[in-house]
């Protein structure tokens, strides 16, 4: 007997279902197709729950005749295409009629739909594709189309859905590309009954972003407009400032349809080049229009992927159109020290009740230039900082620090803590290191600007400072999520960060741990104000350290195979690595001892938090034997 088995019809409609529908966010962006295809000009999502328990798009295209209605919920039924001939030149979003089948079969489905030509119009009503009824009734011009449990009949996908918040983040993320690629149409964003956005519909590319985007990444834009070989650029870049350390912020529409495309993003960099740091990511929202018989979207079963049938012409027209937009909007920018807009008396004013500022203008006396600022670290009880003199020896290109312990004129019986002066572009720290913990050693040099020689009692250790930085980091982070007892510098202007929908629904999922870090923050809408961050990092750091986590908790929210505290420690694991300082710049001595207090003040540190060694060690035996001493 053959094992080979025909499947049923609805075994395979179900299987089918899950290459168009494998989540909510799916079905909300083949149903926006639809009403875009359907010319309709105003569109309303309403979601509840993440889009599992409710989905409800309203629009007021052309609507179905009541013959129509019937078979739009078959397989392969669609008024897109009717030939093979017709796949040379697609121009609507839907076209392959598995939509709406899919839909059906794996959920509890409602249409209500009527042509702007007839008085009356047709309700249709399907469970799980079947038992489908249809009626004529009273309806509004245009489609109504209304899901309820999705997946309830097929429990094996339902449970591998997410949080009810990251799928409707999801949902909104797709609601947020198709408003971005059709400013010609009003859509209207409900979810549990509150409006997210509602853009205009007037045409205005520029407003809808601003209505989708925000205010803040709208004002940091550069308008683009291009022509070339008959391929049209038009959109807006960011500028050098608006950059990203990932590309979740590039989006590309090709005849207005948001796609993946690797030509367009890599087109799209390399323009940016001499612009923005190599590790950094530009921000865009560009539309490239092309002849659809160039272009095939018939190549992946999302439409997520296009292929062109000539990379390099798409390629040069972004290429040119980006380039020539940054060169004529940007100047590049000069290196400039200018001076702290807030004055050392406003300062001492804030800290009146903290003597460290005593000893800051003690140093000041000696020399008015060197000003030196300190974060406020709020300890319960001041301790005296060890006075640090500093000394500019004028043969050599950068000061020389020189650090002298003098008796302060007061007895304190609590351990000293230590002022340490960052470089003027950085924001100075005041931090406290147990020196019990500490064993005697000297800094020798670095080498390369990368490699720290420490000098120990019967040993050197040559430290990977970049290495070393980040693991220090992962610790003091891992710790404080864990004990919830953080240190923390407020800022005096708090620093927005900008999300997009599945890194705002990872933060909130996270949210305790993140604050247990060490960072104060409110959120307006998918934006972060920052008002505290970690007390080891300087404001750029910790910055790029909250957007690296929040993009890889998003990529990882909602997996099972780990516990919940070991994935927030993976995800750190990337985020330090971005926070610490990099090999190969150059640091101040004050942030270089820091580094080494606190490395060899915790003797278990060995390698970073990807398994590379963060220093090498070398006795004084060795080196004796190597020099035939012994």
């Amino acid at each position: 007997m053959g094992i080979i088995n025909q499947l049923d019809f609805k075994v395979a409609n179900l299987i089918a279902a899950g290459e168009v529908v494998d989540r909510p966010a799916s079905a909300v962006k083949e149903l926006l197709e639809n009403a875009i295809d359907a010319g309709a000009k105003n569109v309303t999502v309403e979601l509840k729950r993440g889009g599992v328990s409710f989905i409800r798009i309203t629009d007021d295209g052309c609507g179905m005749k009541e013959e129509d209605v019937p078979v739009c919920i078959k397989r392969h039924a669609t008024s897109k295409i009717k030939y093979a001939t017709d796949l040379d030149g697609i121009a609507t979003l839907g076209f392959r009629g598995e939509a709406l089948a899919a839909i059906a079969s794996v959920s509890r489905l409602r249409i209500m739909t009527r042509p702007h030509d007839e008085a009356m119009g047709t309700i249709l009503e399907a469970v799980g594709g079947e038992n489908v009824t249809v009626t004529r009734a009273g309806c509004q011009v245009g489609t109504t189309v209304i899901i309820e449990e999705l997946f309830a009949n097929v429990p094996a996908r339902r449970k591998f859905l997410k949080r009810d918040v990251s799928e409707g983040m999801a949902c909104c993320a797709v609601v947020e590309k198709i408003a971005l690629s059709h400013p010609e149409i009003s859509f209207r964003l409900i979810t549990d009954g509150q409006m997210r956005y509602m853009t205009d519909g007037k045409g205005d590319l520029y407003a809808t972003i601003y209505a989708v985007l925000g205010r803040e990444f709208a004002a940091k834009l550069i308008r683009v407009e291009s022509l070339m070989e008959g391929v049209s650029v038009y959109g807006f870049i960011g500028q050098p400032d608006n950059i990203r350390a990932n590309r979740n912020f590039q989006n590309f529409f090709i005849n207005g349809r948001y796609v993946k495309s690797r030509t367009c993003m890599s087109a799209t960099e390399q323009a940016y080049e001499s612009f923005i740091p190599g590790d950094k990511f530009p921000c865009c929202v560009l539309n490239i229009s092309i002849h659809p018989a160039f272009v095939d979207v018939n190549v992946h079963p999302t439409k997520l992927e296009v292929k062109f049938s000539d990379d390099k012409k798409i390629f040069d027209a972004v290429y040119c159109a980006v380039r020539n937009a940054l060169e004529n909007s940007v100047r590049r920018p000069q290196m400039k020290i200018e001076p702290s807009s807030v004055s050392y008396d406003d300062i001492k004013l804030k800290n009146a009740f903290v003597p460290i500022y005593d000893h800051a203008e003690t140093v000041l006396s000696q020399k008015p230039e060197q000003k030196m600022f300190f974060e406020e670290e709020g300890e319960k009880e001041p301790t005296p900082p060890v006075e640090t003199k500093i000394q500019i020896v004028e043969s050599d290109p950068e000061p020389v620090i020189e650090e002298k312990e003098e008796e302060v004129p007061f007895v304190m019986t609590e351990p000293e803590p230590e002022v340490i002066e960052i470089k003027h572009t950085e924001t100075p720290v005041h931090r406290k290191v147990e020196e019990n913990k500490i064993p005697y050693y000297k800094i020798i040099g670095e080498a390369f600007n990368s490699y720290v020689m420490v000098e120990l009692e019967d040993k050197m250790l040559m430290i990977d400072k970049h290495a070393a930085h980040e693991r220090i980091i992962f610790e003091n982070m891992k710790r404080n999520m864990q004990k919830g007892d953080s240190s923390q510098q407020m800022l005096m202007f708090p620093m927005n960060i900008l999300l997009t929908p599945e890194e705002y629904a990872a933060v909130c999922e996270h949210e305790n741990e993140i604050r247990a870090i060490g960072y104060e923050y409110t959120a307006d809408g998918y934006a972060l104000s920052v008002a505290g961050i970690p007390s080891d990092l300087t404001e750029e750091a910790a910055k790029e350290l909250l957007e690296v986590l929040a993009r890889q908790l998003a990529l990882g929210i909602g997996r099972t195979e780990v516990t919940r505290n070991s994935f927030m420690e993976r995800a750190l694991y990337q985020a330090s690595c971005k926070a610490a300082i990099k090999a190969g710049r150059i640091e101040d001595q004050g942030h270089i001892k820091w580094i080494c207090d606190n490395l060899l003040a915790l003797p278990d540190i060995k390698f970073c938090p990807h398994g590379r060694p963060v220093a090498i060690e070398l006795t004084k035996k060795e080196m004796e034997r190597s020099f035939k001493r012994t």
